[in-house]
């Protein structure tokens, strides 16, 4: 037989995204919330009737109860999708008032994988759910399944959330879940969570990753997993979907002297009306003139409203120049009094790497300043 199914994780619906302003944490928690009917609409598409989340559906152990429920009465809607939800370590067990919440308003396409024992998901396939009992259990909570028994010819799924090898979002470290937890538990597939970028393990054992992007780390858009089994013994096609509705992209522009910045950095941005949807954080390195620099840092600044946000370190880049450069700052006077002294002290050998690095972003603020105010 086959079995088709949609393996995904980390909602963290009602995420509250403090360190952003405005009205983007508000935009952001409202993209995740939308990756449910997203997922249906996929699950539809593709003519499966299974969604799984391996954890971390809910930011906390408290999500407020509009989060709540209006995450179950989206799944309701998309009936006959099956949402199969399993406690991760952000909305673990130990959530105990929560847990009895989700029982109590839960519909029945909403399956809550509370219990570390096989059920049924269909004739001739069995789930083998590993919940958490704590935000950081210290054990691998997958140990069970390898003496799980299931009628011969069962093809079994593994659902877990947690660390295998260094693959923890908390950046613990923990070696927790065996990584060959698949083919000790004669799984055909072991669908995880906790890790925001999907991984592959090994051919039976995968992260889907976040379905909607929330921080720079991963680099990766927003996607689902659908998974195609063929019978207990066949390895699993796997197919990434698309899921994502905003894109975090940390982008390195490295320039040489005499480089043209402004280019390069037009030349790493997407289209226009791409960018409302796109959060980037760029770092500027290498060197640039000063003239470079200033026009580098005005298409920065007249670009940054096109960004759901746009964050500009620019501390590793320095600056050259030369006498003739202080011209465009003053010909005389006290600026060009402060300006030849700051350029004398950026190749003061007696000075400091670090000094001679403040002088020099001294310098290019003066410039800056200079052809801000020259009419």
């Amino acid at each position: 037989m086959t079995f088709r199914f949609i393996h995904s994780s980390d909602l963290h619906l009602g995420k509250r995204f403090g360190n952003f302003s405005g009205d983007l944490p508000g935009r952001l928690r409202e993209a995740r919330h939308a990756v449910i009917g997203k997922l249906a609409d996929h699950a539809r598409k593709q003519g499966v009737t299974t969604v799984l989340l391996a954890g971390d559906t809910f930011d906390t152990e408290t999500p407020g109860p509009d989060v709540r429920r209006q995450a179950l009465a989206e799944m309701r809607h998309h009936a006959p999708v099956r949402w199969v939800i399993l406690p991760g370590n952000h909305d673990s067990l130990q959530a105990a008032q929560l847990w009895a919440t989700l029982k109590a308003e839960a519909p029945d396409n909403v399956i809550l994988a509370v219990e570390p024992q096989p059920f049924e998901l269909t004739q001739g396939v069995a789930l083998l759910p590993a919940p958490c009992t704590t935000r950081r259990p210290g054990r691998d909570l997958t140990e069970w399944m390898d003496a799980a028994t299931t009628p011969e010819g069962t093809i079994r799924i593994g659902l877990a959330h947690g660390a295998v090898q260094s693959f923890s979002e908390e950046g613990n470290g923990l070696e927790v879940i065996a990584p060959d937890r698949a083919r000790r538990a004669g799984l055909s597939y072991l669908a995880l969570g906790d890790w925001h970028g999907g991984v592959e393990i090994d051919p039976r054992t995968r992260y889907s990753g976040t379905p909607e992007p929330d921080r720079f780390k991963h680099d990766r858009p927003g996607e689902a997993l659908l998974v195609s089994l063929d019978g207990p013994s066949a390895d699993p096609d796997v197919t990434a979907l698309p899921t994502g509705s905003f894109a975090w992209r940390s982008l390195a522009l490295d320039l040489l002297d005499g480089e043209d910045a402004v280019a390069r950095l037009e030349a790493m941005l997407p289209e226009a009306r791409l960018r409302r949807q796109w959060l980037v954080q760029m770092v500027a390195t290498g060197r640039a003139r000063l003239e470079g620099r200033t026009a580098l840092s005005a298409a920065i600044e007249h670009a940054r409203p096109d960004f759901a946000f746009l964050d500009f370190d620019d501390e590793g880049l320095a600056t050259e120049c030369e006498a003739g450069d202080l011209d465009a700052i003053d010909r005389a006077g006290a600026l060009r009094e402060v300006a030849d002294a700051l350029l004398a002290e950026t190749g003061d050998a007696n000075r400091s790497a670090e000094e001679r690095d403040i002088a020099r972003s001294a310098l290019a603020r003066l410039y800056a300043y200079a052809q801000a105010v020259t009419p």
